[in-house]
């Protein structure tokens, strides 16, 4: 059996470069879709501690209606659930990162979940001290904005693979 003869290569007039192996990216910052929908959602679930939550008309006759905040520590813990959630928005704009051993989509829907658990509470169980009958409309937004942030640390996470 022969040696195969090598191959001729004739001289080219251009360079040979090597491709450089790479892939692309999703967009990263501020405007990836997840990071969007957690800051949007942060910010409407820390306002909607400020709408109102129960509304019914009193017995004395006019509207009654009461805000997140004034429903005791649980309306108050959601403002702030969704204040850390924007703070982490605008640390991670300016650079600062979590360590690489904390996932900041974990912390996202970890908060979320915490969110999520605060405003299922009040749905459920109406303080005694508030003589409105029904849920307001704020309560249902607390709701949606809590598992809307859930769903943006998963579309983070998601990202990050």
């Amino acid at each position: 059996m022969e040696t195969p003869e090598p191959f001729q290569v004739e001289p080219s007039d251009e360079p040979y470069y090597e491709p450089e192996e790479s892939f692309v990216r999703p967009a990263g910052g501020f405007w990836s879709l997840g990071r969007r929908v957690t800051w949007v959602a942060a910010l409407v679930l820390a306002l909607s501690s400020f709408t109102g939550w129960y509304a019914g008309s009193s017995e004395s006759g006019p509207t009654v209606s009461v805000i997140g905040w004034h429903v005791g520590v649980l309306g108050k813990l959601i403002f702030f659930v969704g204040l850390v959630l924007l703070a982490l928005a605008a640390l991670r704009e300016f650079g600062f990162e979590l360590p690489p051993s904390i996932p900041e989509s974990l912390v996202v829907i970890a908060l979320g979940s915490l969110g999520t658990i605060f405003v299922l509470i009040r749905l459920i169980d109406i303080p005694d001290s508030i003589v409105a009958a029904g849920r307001g409309i704020g309560i249902w937004i607390s709701l949606l904005a809590a598992l809307a942030v859930i769903g943006g640390g998963l579309l983070t996470a998601s990202e990050e693979l």
